[in-house]
């Protein structure tokens, strides 16, 4: 009667770092250790250990203490192992195999966001066993309802916004907050809500400068003195300026009133998670080495209605969760005054 050879598993995290990468590289560890019986190492900087076979062996103790840490104990890097396949250089992806192989893995958790995924489904291509946690700040990783790390930065943005809430009615001023989103505007749009925001400019929602300043017209008509413009980096403007730079030179020039701008920038992916992104992290982690011990592979975590469920790993590569101009968020708050920049289009 053989012995049953216990799997071994590798775990990376690449991409921007986020609060909840800790929580998620114990979530998969301590399960897959405790409840599995598994050996668990740990790549350091993201994609860039896999190649260079730069690794931590994790036990159980590696990963206590870890649940609060805002960061990763392994390091990341934005490294993309195919970035220039396609152009004759397969160096990478072959080391990545022949590590995989020499280390003698059953399985690889890559955690990261859209990038990340990409890479995991190659990955699996070529034959590896993957399995996929979704992170980022912004939410836009196609497949699941929410991210990790969303709710932490969303809880710095408010805060920020809060407290300009303050000097804002003091000095009688336009203050413009800008927080992260290229694509998606899921931290302006639950921030510009949750902190009182007064105009709300987001990628998905065509603004008119005019029609932002009108607005502001509105509101010092109607003896509001100060308003909250929350804009998410990756609105329409010229690249030389930031977003909060451009629309507040706008405002100031065509209202005359006195504008300030606030960038967060990386403030909201530092720090320690909050209790719902630790929660969610864990729940990630946990199911991720269930998967493995299932024998899930090419696919990612997901979670759906608060279920938690695998999606295939090829149909998350290359899309991203947007924000619909017909969001019920979006059209309660314009139901409350909210302006998205859009209500006046006629305006050039």
């Amino acid at each position: 009667m053989g012995t049953h050879k216990s799997k071994r598993i590798g775990i990376l995290t690449a991409g921007g770092d986020c609060p909840g990468l800790n929580a998620a590289i114990r979530g998969v560890g301590k399960t897959a250790i405790v409840d599995y019986g598994m050996e668990v190492i740990g790549f350091r900087a993201g994609y860039a250990g896999l190649i260079e076979k730069d690794y931590v062996e994790l036990s159980e103790s590696h990963l206590s203490g870890i649940l609060t840490l805002g960061g990763t104990i392994l390091g990341t890097s934005r490294v993309k192992p195919f970035k220039f396949v396609n152009e004759g250089d397969d160096e990478k992806p072959e080391l990545i195999k022949q590590n995989y192989h020499d280390l003698n893995l059953d399985a690889l958790v890559c955690i990261g966001g859209n990038g990340t995924m990409k890479t995991a489904d190659r990955l699996a291509a070529e034959g590896i066993n993957v399995i996929g946690i979704p992170k980022t700040i912004d939410n836009d990783v196609w497949g699941t309802d929410v991210t990790f790390g969303f709710d932490s930065a969303l809880q710095i943005a408010t805060e920020a916004i809060d407290r300009l809430h303050t000097t804002a009615n003091s000095h009688q001023r336009v203050m413009i907050i800008e927080v992260m989103g290229h694509h998606a505007g899921w931290i302006a749009l639950y921030a510009g809500l949750a902190g009182g925001g007064d105009i709300v400019l987001i990628p998905e929602v065509d603004y008119n400068i005019r029609s932002v300043c009108k607005k502001i017209e509105e509101r010092y008509e109607g003896n509001k003195p100060y308003s909250i413009v929350v804009v998410a980096e990756g609105i329409n403007h010229p690249k030389k300026i930031s977003a909060a730079a451009h629309i507040g030179e706008a405002i100031s020039s065509y209202t005359g009133i006195e504008t300030r701008e606030t960038v967060l920038g990386y403030v909201q992916r530092g720090g320690s998670p909050t209790p719902m992104d630790r929660i969610l992290a864990t729940r990630y982690g946990a199911f991720a080495a269930q998967c493995i011990a299932e024998g899930n592979f090419g696919t990612m975590v997901a979670i759906r209605n608060n279920y938690l469920e695998t999606v295939p790993l090829a149909d998350v590569g290359g899309k991203l969760s947007l924000v619909e101009p017909d969001n019920p968020l979006i059209l309660k708050a314009r139901k409350m005054g909210v302006s998205f920049g859009d209500e006046y289009e006629e305006l050039g």
